[in-house]
C-alpha cells in the first residue's frame, strides 16, 4: 500500500540525506511492513507543496498508547525522544 504524508522541508532534507530514517505520526491511518510511505515535502510558510517527494518502504512500526506504559502524564510534561540507531 503507498501512503501519502506530509513532511517539512527540514525533516525532508533529512531523510533525503539518510540521517533520519523514521517517522513519528499520529496513528490515524493504517500502515504496515511492506507499505510504502511517501513523503511529500510541505512548505508551512506558503501552505503549499514544493513538489518534492521521497519514496521510504517500511520495514517497521511500533504503535502505543502515551499510557501503556504509564508514564501519560510525565510524556505530557516532557515530551518524547525518539532515538534511532545505526544500521
Amino acid at each position: 500500500m503507498e501512503i501519502k504524508k506530509k513532511i517539512w522541508p527540514e525533516y525532508f532534507e533529512k531523510v533525503l540525506a539518510g540521517e533520519k530514517r523514521f517517522e513519528v505520526r499520529v496513528a490515524d491511518f493504517d500502515v504496515g511492513v511492506g507499505d510504502v510511505l511517501v513523503l511529500e515535502e510541505w512548505d508551512p510558510g506558503t501552505g503549499e507543496y514544493t513538489g518534492r517527494k521521497i519514496e521510504k518502504k517500511v520495514d517497521f512500526v511500533l504503535n502505543f498508547k502515551l499510557d501503556d506504559f504509564g508514564q501519560k502524564k510525565e510524556i505530557e510534561e516532557k515530551g518524547l525522544n525518539i532515538i534511532q540507531f545505526e544500521k
